[in-house]
C-alpha cells in the first residue's frame, strides 16, 4: 500500500507541474482549432457499421476511460477512448414507448428500424404488446430495418456479438416476435404460434443471405440429443428435432456458395476470409466468457478478432455492407454488480472500435458507436486525482466521510444482487470476482433511464447533434446510405452540390449580398482607373 501511495503521489506531482495555466489555455486553443478543421462529409455511405456497447452509459464510459488510462500507467482522467475521438456526437433518449426505463430489445429495434416500440418486443410495432398472442404478428405489424434494406440493395450484412446471437440486441436486426426470450422454439398454444417461429429459426431459415453470424448460443440451434462439440455437458435445447447448424450448411451447399462453420477461436483465426462469402461462428453454448475471466488457452475469440474477420468477408462486396457489432457483456457485468467485468468488456469493445477505424475509411463508411441504455452505476466520493478507479476513496477524512466511518468505494450501484455494507479494509476490490454493493436488494441490477451518447464518423455523421430520440439513429443510417424510406429521398442532388468545388457553385456558397458588394467594389475600381486615364490625357 505504501508503494501505491508513493506512485499516486508522484503522478499527482507530475500533473501539478505540467497542468498549469498555460497548459489549459493551449488545450482550449487546440480544441477550437480541431473543430475548425472538421468538415462534414456529404457523400453517400457505401458501408454502415453500428456498434452498440450494451449498457454503456456515460458513467461507464467515464470509469472505463480512467480504467484504461490507469492500465497504461497514467492517472487515467486525461485518457480518451478510441470512440471518444470521433468528430461528432449527440445524446440519445432511450425510453421505450411503454417504459420510462428501457430494455435492450426495444432500444435496439428503435436504432435498427427508426421506430420506437414496446419493451421486450422485436421487430414489431406497438400494436403487438409484449408476450402477446402470436396471431397479433402480421405482415402489417412487422418492421423493417437497416439489415433488411441492405439485403434488398444487394449489400452484404453481418452480425457480431459477445452474447448469444439470438439475444435481444442482435435479434433486433432481423427477428419479428412478441417476446425477446423466445430464442429457441416458441411456446405452443399461445395464439397461433406455429406461424411465428423462434428467433434461432428465423435467423437461419428466414435470412439465409446474412453473410456473417458470429457470437455465442450453440445450444439454441441443436436438439437435446446433440452433444456440444466443446462442452459435452451442455447439449442442445431444441425440442423440435431440428439441427439449424446442419440446415445452414445444407442451404449453402445447395446454393453452391463458399461457406464455413466454426466454433473455436483457432478455427476462426485460421480461416481465409478471401475464400468464403458466408460464415457462421458459434463459440459458446450460451453467452461468451467475460474478458476478465479469459484464459490464454480460451477457445473463444475476442470481439476484436470476430470484428476483423467479419469486415474482411463483408468488404469484398462492391455494393458495400451493413455490420452490427455488439459488446453485449458490458451489460451483464453491471447486472451482477461487477464493475471490473463491465469495464474490461468496455475496453475490449473499444479495441474493436479501433480495429474498425483501422480497417475502414471515414470517406465511405458511416460508423456509429452508442449504447442502448445505461445502468444505475455511479462514480462517487471525492477521491484524489489518479486514485485507483476500482479502489476505495482515498481521502474521505479530507472532505467528507461516511457516518459509519467505514471505507467506501468510488464505484457503486443503486441496486443489485449484492447489497451488504461491510468493512472493506484489506479486501482486494480490484479482483474480477469482487462485487460492488448496491443499496436495494434485487436478483439483478437494473438498467437506468438517462440519455446515452452517440459517437459518429463518416458520411453524414454531422447529422448527430443535439438531443435526439433513439430512433433517429436508424434514420441517419438509412438516409446516409439511401436505404429504405430514403432510397429515393436522401437529397443526393443537394449533397452532390455540397461536394462540388466552390468554383462550380459559388453562388450557392457565397451570399448574394456579398456578391453585390464585390461587384460594387469592382465598379469603383474601374471608374477610378478611367478617371485617372482621363486626367493623364
Amino acid at each position: 500500500m505504501i508503494w501505491l501511495l508513493a506512485v499516486l503521489g508522484l503522478i499527482n506531482n507530475t500533473l501539478a507541474m505540467n497542468e498549469k495555466k498555460d497548459f489549459w489555455l493551449q488545450d482550449g486553443k487546440d480544441g477550437i482549432q480541431s473543430i475548425w478543421q472538421t468538415k462534414p462529409n456529404f457523400k453517400k455511405a457505401h458501408n454502415l457499421i453500428l456498434m452498440i456497447g450494451d449498457g454503456m452509459g456515460l458513467s461507464t464510459i467515464t470509469a472505463g476511460r480512467i480504467y484504461q488510462g490507469q492500465k497504461k500507467g497514467k492517472s487515467g482522467e486525461e485518457n480518451k477512448l478510441t470512440f471518444e475521438q470521433f468528430p461528432y456526437l449527440a445524446l440519445s433518449k432511450t425510453y421505450n414507448v411503454d417504459r420510462q426505463v428501457p430494455d435492450s430489445a426495444g432500444t435496439a429495434v428503435a436504432m435498427m428500424t427508426g421506430v420506437k416500440v414496446n419493451m421486450a418486443t422485436l421487430g414489431v410495432g406497438i400494436d403487438v404488446p409484449f408476450a402477446s398472442e402470436c396471431k397479433s404478428v402480421t405482415d402489417k405489424s412487422k418492421l423493417k430495418g437497416a439489415l433488411h434494406y441492405a439485403l434488398e440493395e444487394g449489400k452484404s450484412v453481418g452480425i457480431v456479438t459477445t452474447t448469444r446471437v439470438t439475444h435481444a440486441t442482435p435479434a433486433a436486426a432481423f427477428a419479428h416476435i412478441p417476446h425477446r426470450d423466445w430464442e429457441c422454439v416458441t411456446p405452443r398454444g399461445n395464439g397461433n404460434c406455429e406461424l411465428v417461429k423462434d428467433i434461432a429459426f428465423q435467423l437461419i431459415m428466414d435470412y439465409p443471405n446474412i453473410n456473417v453470424i458470429l457470437g455465442g448460443g450453440r445450444q439454441y440451434f441443436t436438439n437435446s440429443s446433440t452433444a456440444d462439440p466443446v462442452m459435452s455437458s451442455m447439449p442442445g435445447l431444441r425440442n423440435d428435432g431440428l439441427d439449424l447448424i446442419k440446415a445452414w450448411k445444407t442451404e449453402k451447399m445447395e446454393r453452391k456458395v463458399q461457406h464455413d462453420y466454426v466454433y473455436t477461436r483457432q478455427q476462426l483465426n485460421a480461416l481465409d476470409a478471401s475464400s468464403i462469402d458466408y460464415l457462421l461462428g458459434l463459440f459458446a453454448p450460451s453467452h461468451m466468457t467475460y474478458e476478465a475471466d479469459r484464459l490464454p488457452s480460451s477457445v473463444e475469440p475476442t470481439l476484436t478478432e470476430m470484428t476483423e474477420k467479419a469486415i474482411q468477408i463483408l468488404k469484398k462486396n462492391p455494393k458495400g455492407y451493413f455490420l452490427l457489432i455488439e459488446g453485449g457483456k458490458i451489460d451483464h457485468g453491471h447486472h451482477e454488480n461487477g464493475a471490473k467485468k463491465a469495464l474490461e468488456e468496455l475496453l475490449e469493445f473499444d479495441n474493436a472500435v479501433a480495429k474498425v477505424t483501422e480497417m475502414t475509411s471515414e470517406d465511405d463508411t458511416l460508423t456509429i458507436v452508442t449504447a442502448d441504455h445505461s445502468h444505475v452505476f455511479a462514480i462517487s466520493g471525492y477521491p484524489t486525482r489518479g486514485n485507483n478507479i476500482l479502489g476505495l476513496v482515498d481521502n474521505m477524512d479530507a472532505i467528507e466521510s461516511p457516518l459509519d466511518n467505514m471505507p467506501f468505494l468510488t464505484l457503486g450501484y443503486l441496486n443489485g444482487p449484492f447489497t451488504n455494507r461491510t468493512n472493506l479494509t484489506g479486501v482486494d476490490t480490484t479482483a474480477s470476482s469482487f462485487h460492488q454493493p448496491g443499496c436495494i436488494k434485487m436478483n439483478l441490477e437494473t438498467h437506468a433511464g438517462e440519455d446515452v451518447v452517440i459517437y459518429a464518423r463518416g458520411p453524414m455523421a454531422h447529422l448527430f447533434q443535439g438531443t435526439r430520440e433513439q430512433s433517429y439513429i436508424g434514420h441517419v443510417m438509412m438516409y446516409s446510405a439511401c436505404l429504405g424510406v430514403y432510397k429515393d429521398n436522401c437529397d443526393m442532388p443537394k449533397r452532390n452540390m455540397m461536394l462540388e468545388p466552390m468554383s462550380m457553385h459559388c453562388s450557392a456558397v457565397i451570399p448574394r449580398s456579398t456578391l453585390w458588394t464585390l461587384l460594387g467594389l469592382v465598379v469603383v475600381v474601374v471608374v477610378n482607373q478611367l478617371s485617372e486615364s482621363t486626367r493623364n490625357v
